[in-house]
């Protein structure tokens, strides 16, 4: 049995603060990118979004819309715009609450400048300038955890009123060991001062599955499919508005 741990809901992580120094901005987005990549956060995300739309009984839109919130490096909207899946093509659009992550993604990946199909905009994730159904498809990875469960709450509802399918939400689970393989991978990876400040921390701030069951149900959403990392330190999770077939974990 993994040990249980409390949820540390009053800690703030260096991302959510000043963001002055863009070495080290950069630095930690690159981080975050090559982890997605190598643990497979990124993948998370696509075989979720394959679930969710696959679900929707009815072919894809071309392009499918996708809405990205928290956007960090870009890594996921250009992994949904490049995977196959039941769709033919995929336009994203990345919105984070920061211009300052913005910028820095577009250093990080300078491809960014000539995709059509992932555009980037300055955007909070918990009151979204966009009509309802704007979206076939709203996601957000990392960005739960930095919520509490009232904001979490308004994220989660705000996610929904944009989109026409479901939604997509992609975090870290929260456990003793989940932190302790945090913080000797993080400190075997790099040696980026957010990165091993953050990454640690936002284990102790996250919410587990089932605490992530709750919160979807208090907002009006049902899941339909759950997927999880290879040590179960990380999980995605597709959700559509109530009423939704039950769900199926792998």
């Amino acid at each position: 049995m993994i040990p249980s741990m409390r949820r540390l809901a009053n800690s703030r992580e260096l991302l959510d603060g000043e963001l002055g120094d863009p070495d080290v901005l950069d630095g930690n987005l690159r981080d975050l990118s090559r982890i997605n990549r190598r643990f497979g956060g990124a993948q998370l995300s696509v075989r979720a979004l394959r679930a969710v739309v696959g679900a929707a009984g009815a072919p894809a839109r071309d392009p499918l819309r996708v809405l990205d919130v928290g956007a960090g490096a870009c890594d996921i909207p250009v992994a949904f715009a490049d995977s196959p899946g039941p769709w033919r093509s995929v336009h994203v659009t990345a919105v984070d609450s920061r211009q300052e992550v913005l910028e820095a993604a577009r250093r990080v990946q300078p491809a960014l400048g000539s995709r059509p199909d992932v555009h980037l905009q300055v955007a909070d994730g918990r009151s979204l300038p966009f009509p309802d159904g704007a979206f076939d498809v709203a996601h957000a990875s990392m960005v739960l955890h930095h919520l509490d469960p009232i904001e979490a709450h308004r994220l989660l509802r705000e996610l929904a009123r944009v989109t026409r399918v479901g939604i997509v939400v992609n975090d870290l689970e929260r456990g003793a060991v989940h932190w302790l393989g945090a913080w000797l991978v993080l400190h075997a990876l790099t040696r980026n001062p957010f990165t091993l400040h953050d990454g640690p921390l936002s284990v102790r701030r996250a919410y587990t599955r089932s605490e992530m069951r709750d919160l979807l149900a208090a907002a009006g959403l049902r899941p339909i499919a759950e997927v999880g990392g290879f040590a179960r330190h990380r999980w995605a999770i597709a959700a559509v508005p109530s009423g939704a077939p039950a769900v199926s974990s792998r």
